[in-house]
């Protein structure tokens, strides 16, 4: 079963290569997607795939990089899309 979830990461989590970071696990997972830097200081990801993948990638979004001090990941899902590929969005 595919699934998508939109995530809010919030905390130190721009300039710590969060977005990087997280394009490898998406990668390594399986999982399709994008994630982006938001103005407000967030980061903005949305990730669709098995569905136990896509947990798999919100659990390391709790943790995110060793630089990154995550405080909290807010999770909506949402109806898939079909994404394919991982992008870093600017």
């Amino acid at each position: 079963l595919r699934v998508r979830a939109r995530l809010r990461i919030t905390g130190r989590v721009q300039g710590v290569w969060y977005r990087g970071s997280t394009q490898e696990q998406a990668e390594a997972l399986g999982v399709d997607g994008w994630v982006c830097n938001r103005p407000d200081g967030a980061v903005e990801a949305v990730v669709e795939g098995p569905r136990g993948a896509v947990e798999a990638l919100i659990a390391w979004c709790h943790d995110g990089p060793s630089l990154a001090r995550v405080a909290e990941v807010a999770v909506a899902y949402e109806a898939p899309l079909g994404e394919r590929g991982f992008s870093v969005r600017r």
